[in-house]
């Protein structure tokens, strides 16, 4: 079965996975923050210097992703501080990520690598921002 025809709805799709896991990764932030939904499972509270850190980039570049709003550049420190998660907290326990649950961190890291490089997609305040140029190219920088 042939599933070309769905490339002119990239753009769309792009914006989906951009907000979903933006909200997702926002979630995160806001549960080791305020505890909400829940208070984030195994964090201490209060929340040693390096994951207040984290909470913080969790929340600040969740919302500004899901907005799309200097998307390549939020999406590439995310994808950065889940790097660095993954080394510092799951890595150390076993090789394997099934093993040392860093499956979350490397999906976060790999997706928000991707939207760095691919943009934000359809329904953004960066596309907004930047209208498409005659030629399909943002007029600046995408």
């Amino acid at each position: 079965m042939d599933f070309r025809h769905l490339e002119k709805y990239e753009p769309q799709l792009r914006a989906l996975l951009r907000i979903m896991t933006a909200l997702l990764f926002m979630e995160h932030g806001l549960a080791k923050l305020i505890h909400f939904p829940i208070a984030q499972p195994g964090a201490p509270d209060p929340l040693p210097p390096i994951l207040l850190a984290a909470a913080i980039i969790e929340v600040v570049a969740g919302v500004l992703i899901t907005v799309g709003l200097w998307t390549r550049l939020f999406a590439f420190l995310a994808a950065g501080e889940m790097a660095i998660a993954y080394f510092m907290f799951h890595f150390p326990t076993s090789f394997w990520p099934l093993v040392n649950m860093g499956e979350g961190a490397i999906l976060y890291c790999f997706i928000f690598l991707y939207l760095a490089a691919a943009g934000p997609g359809a329904w953004s305040v960066d596309g907004a921002r930047y209208p498409l140029a005659d030629d399909g190219h943002r007029n600046r920088i995408r």
